[in-house]
């Protein structure tokens, strides 16, 4: 199975495949796609889904890993590396490639075993992982961070963890100042 990892970034996106044989898993390749060079935000989530479609249409996935923003200090930051997700989805969703999202937090415990694990760490991990020795192979945080998510996928067998809510009974109970 071929699976397609994607750090989402509104100016650079790390990628990664990998390939998963039986119980080992190799990086096949990765690398990233910075897309700096367009003025607009709107002309660089055109060039990334271009890209990533590119991609796509050679390595031919078989399922697509995707990291999911879910906090930040800058709303308009956030919304842009939303768009990123979405345009990576959608390159993903259009040639009928399954995709699942991880959550930061559920990509670091997976690959360190720690979920508030830094991006040192997760960089050290990942080359670890798969033998990744040569220092100088331009493996920067975009991109392990994009093997992670695939191997925090391999990891998970294709699943996002589901943790289940205990019920808006419970939430009302536990936040009633949100409560209008």
């Amino acid at each position: 199975m071929i699976i397609l990892g994607i750090d989402p970034g509104s100016r650079t996106t790390g990628y990664s495949v990998v390939d998963v044989a039986g119980s080992g898993q190799s990086v096949v390749e990765y690398g990233k796609f910075d897309v700096r060079s367009e003025a607009a935000h709107e002309l660089r989530l055109l060039a990334l889904f271009e890209r990533i479609s590119e991609l796509i249409d050679r390595i031919k996935p078989d399922e697509c890993a995707i990291e999911m923003p879910v906090y930040g200090k800058d709303p308009q930051a956030m919304l842009k590396l939303g768009r990123a997700q979405a345009t990576a989805m959608l390159a993903a969703l259009t040639r009928q490639i399954p995709v699942v999202q991880y959550t930061p937090k559920e990509v670091k415990k997976a690959v360190t075993g720690n979920g508030n694990a830094s991006k040192q760490q997760v960089w050290f991990m990942v080359r670890s992982i798969l033998s990744i020795s040569d220092e100088n192979d331009g493996m920067n945080y975009d991109v392990s961070d994009a093997i992670a998510v695939s191997l925090c996928h391999v990891h998970r067998g294709g699943r996002p963890s589901q943790k289940k809510g205990k019920g808006w009974a419970t939430f009302i109970a536990s936040n009633p100042d949100r409560i209008l």
